[in-house]
Formats: structure tokens, C-alpha cells, sequence
């Protein structure tokens, strides 16, 4: 079986033509190897690693309810799990382990796309993909990326923008 023909990148490519992103739908692009870092990405497509939209599951628990947590963030930097917890007013975040990850995204670490989830997941979207006049995100397989930009995955996803950085990483040099 194709990479393209993967279960979770027939439902990502599904959600992208239903939502009118035919563009970044035909843009899937399988590579040669599983690209689950954003340096392996970046390389991959020939992009700085600041234009690869890393998909981050976080485990967030507030009013004694874990929830899923999707952190679409610059390749470029981390992001900080304490102003994450302020941003959702959450009580709690740390990283999913990959059992919570595949139940609420049906997707495996290094493949988490942006869309294509069972349900939707609350999702914040780091500002600084702005900067990127194109994007590379996961497409549901950890060897398929696809192209997007910044409008495109706030409105796909519904999701937040927000400085999701930590504060050393965004200070002038």
C-alpha cells in the first residue's frame, strides 16, 4: 500500500477537497522516508525549518477532564507547555503519549495532520507560521507532507493563532 493510500491520508485529503482546499489536496507529497522531526521535514522539501508546521498533541486537563490539545507550531522553536496551559486555562499539559494521540487524531506521532481527526480538536496555531509565505504540514502519515499557509490552517483547523513559544525563544538577539 502507497503512502497516499494510507487510511488517515484519505481522510486528511478528504477534509482538505471538502473544505475547498483542492490546492493543498493535490499537494500531498509522499517522501522517501519517514520524516517525524521538523529538520528531517524541512530537508525533505527544501524549506528552512521554520516553514514546517510541527502537530503537536498535548494531554490537557482542566475541570477534572483530559482533553486533546493540537499545537500547530514553527519548526523553528518549541513549544512552551506553561503558556499553553494559560492559553486553554487548563490545570495541566504535558506531551500524549501515542495510544491518546492515535484514539483522538487516528493518526501516529510524526503523521498527526492538521485536520482529518474523528472529531474536531481544539487546536492552537503558532503566530509565527505567519512569517512563511508557505507551509509544510503532516498529511496523516509520517512519510506525507502537504502544502498550506497560514490563513489556510487557522480556518481549516478553527483554530487559535497564538504565541505558543517560549518566552527566551522570542526575545531579540
Amino acid at each position: 500500500m502507497s503512502s497516499l493510500d494510507h487510511p488517515a491520508v484519505t481522510q486528511v485529503v478528504a477534509k482538505l477537497r471538502a473544505a475547498g482546499q483542492h490546492r493543498a489536496a493535490d499537494g500531498v507529497q509522499v517522501l522517501p522516508d519517514d520524516v517525524r522531526t521538523a529538520a528531517k521535514a524541512a530537508a525533505a522539501v527544501g524549506v528552512p525549518v521554520g516553514a514546517i508546521a510541527n502537530s503537536l498533541i498535548f494531554r490537557a486537563h482542566a475541570g477534572g477532564v483530559d482533553f486533546p490539545l493540537l499545537v500547530l507550531t514553527s519548526g523553528a522553536h518549541r513549544a512552551d507547555t506553561g503558556r499553553l496551559r494559560a492559553l486553554v486555562d487548563a490545570e495541566s499539559i504535558r506531551k500524549a503519549d501515542p495510544e491518546f494521540v492515535r484514539a483522538h487524531t487516528g493518526q501516529s506521532i510524526g503523521g498527526v495532520a492538521p485536520v482529518g481527526h474523528p472529531t474536531p480538536v481544539r487546536t492552537l496555531v503558532d503566530a509565527t507560521l505567519a512569517d512563511y509565505a508557505l507551509i509544510w504540514a503532516a498529511a496523516g502519515h509520517p512519510k506525507t507532507v502537504y502544502p498550506t499557509t497560514y490563513a489556510e490552517l487557522c480556518t481549516l483547523t478553527g483554530g487559535t493563532a497564538a504565541n505558543v513559544a517560549a518566552v527566551e525563544e522570542n526575545a531579540a538577539p
